[in-house]
């Protein structure tokens, strides 16, 4: 028996019966028949595929919500992605979930996320005519655009959980938990940064939802994991209270932090260098390297540069940008 035969069997004996098992046939089916894994349970070698990858690397220097801030600890997507995991593992081992499967989704969720965060989604949203969504990226990413064309070759349940990180019901109750986790994560270290970038102040913050959550960060985190983990397995979800707490603080957020124009005063330059990008590639795809060049003729042109864009870092984009429409003085 190998070591993976023998984690799964240890998975069967001690995780709940709503949990998404290894042994899952129609969770853990490839687009692409591989071997087992002697080592690894298949949700283990999707997180490994995941954390190795190039598009993980690259949100490192991508936005979260300031973009390109000068101070080591406000967050990029990289550490809000790794903040994630941390939550929906707790949650899952929790709730005698698939931790493996958890995690998995969690590192993978905003693997397409575009650089200069929402605003870079926004702006590609509107001029390419095939429209772009953040999650729907990340699928294609992992599908198809990592390992220059083969992608990663990932199981159903992770690819499932992916897409439907941020508005939608996944198959697995480990999916689910992913899609509350993200918000656990972005409404309460985007109100640490707001508070170091003096857009907020723990004052500002909603009294009743202060209440409930708690007056700090951990304590607003760990009410959040603990109803979740509370209100059971059959449905994943906040307690009603905290819901309530909860949305009416994620409303707060995007009046007074999402919105705001002093976190949002360089959105404007970071559409218009988008939007100059585009144009410049679309008028001529031989600009693209080879690897976009093939998505151009297997899909379209459309297709082609929104992909190249979206890849690209928040720090790559504007250096592209200089090195194309920025003169150079003579020397």
């Amino acid at each position: 028996m190998t070591v993976r035969e023998q984690y799964e069997i240890t998975e069967l004996g001690i995780l709940s019966s709503y949990a998404c098992t290894s042994v899952n046939e129609k969770m853990t089916q490839r687009e692409k028949y591989e071997e087992k894994c002697p080592y690894r349970t298949d949700f283990q070698r999707d997180r490994d595929r995941i954390l190795h990858c190039n598009s993980f690397r690259r949100l490192k220097r991508k936005t979260q919500v300031f973009l390109s801030p000068v101070g080591d600890h406000y967050r990029t997507r990289l550490t809000h992605t790794l903040e994630v995991s941390q939550i929906a593992r707790t949650i899952a081992r929790g709730m005698r979930l698939n931790e493996d499967l958890t995690e998995a989704i969690a590192l993978g969720h905003d693997l397409g996320h575009s650089p200069f965060g929402h605003c870079g989604e926004k702006v590609l949203n509107e001029i390419c005519p095939h429209g772009f969504k953040h999650y729907e990226q990340s699928l294609r990413v992992a599908e198809y655009i990592e390992k220059k064309g083969e992608g990663l070759n990932l199981t159903y349940a992770v690819r499932n959980g992916i897409v439907c990180h941020t508005n939608m019901v996944a198959d697995t109750k480990e999916g689910n938990i992913v899609r509350l986790a993200d918000t656990i994560a972005y409404i309460n270290h985007d109100i640490e940064d707001s508070i170091r970038a003096g857009i907020l102040s723990n004052s500002d913050l909603p009294s009743e939802c202060v209440r409930i959550l708690g007056d700090t960060k951990t304590k607003r985190i760990t009410t959040l994991i603990a109803s979740v983990i509370d209100h059971g397995a059959y449905e994943i979800d906040f307690s009603p209270k905290i819901r309530k707490a909860h949305d009416d603080l994620k409303k707060f957020m995007f009046d007074r932090v999402y919105t705001n124009p002093a976190a949002k005063v360089e959105e404007g330059k970071a559409e218009l260098l988008i939007r100059k990008l585009y144009d410049y590639f679309i008028s001529d795809i031989k600009k693209l390297p080879g690897e976009y060049q093939q998505i151009a003729k297997k899909y379209d042109a459309d297709r082609a540069v929104c992909d190249y864009i979206s890849g690209m870092s928040d720090g790559y984009a504007v250096d592209l940008y200089t090195e194309l429409f920025v003169p150079k003085f003579w020397k």
